[in-house]
């Protein structure tokens, strides 16, 4: 397997299309439905790259990314919003948080990989 991408969103059809998107190209994708759930699995289950909602019951993608940013092993990891938010004010929030991309769903397969690529050389 290639690398592994968590992708955490209460859309488990999001969640479909990304593992459907991924799984061809040899990336392993492991699945959260809330912020919460995420954070256990980012802990748990060392990843490259985090796919998050913004939009999310328990706890929401921007407290998400925040709680795990603070674990120092991903301190440097990529985090990407994958959300229907496409606000400057949400995008300014997403930044100073450190996420280092923003795809608007519905997704693009090919905007999805273009993006996964440039962060995981």
């Amino acid at each position: 397997m290639g690398k592994k991408i968590l992708c955490i969103d209460d859309s488990s059809t999001i969640r479909m299309l990304v593992k459907k998107t991924l799984l061809p190209l040899d990336y392993e994708v492991l699945e959260a439905e809330n912020g919460k759930q995420g954070l256990e699995m980012a802990i748990n289950n060392p990843v490259d790259l985090l796919l998050v909602d913004v939009n999310m019951p328990v706890m929401n993608g921007f407290e998400c990314v925040a709680a795990v940013k603070a674990l120092p092993q991903y301190a440097k990891v990529p985090m990407v919003f994958l959300t229907t938010e496409s606000s400057q004010e949400k995008k300014d929030q997403g930044r100073q948080l450190g996420v280092s991309g923003w795809i608007i769903k519905p997704f693009e397969p090919d905007g999805l990989v273009k993006i996964l690529r440039m962060l995981l050389p």
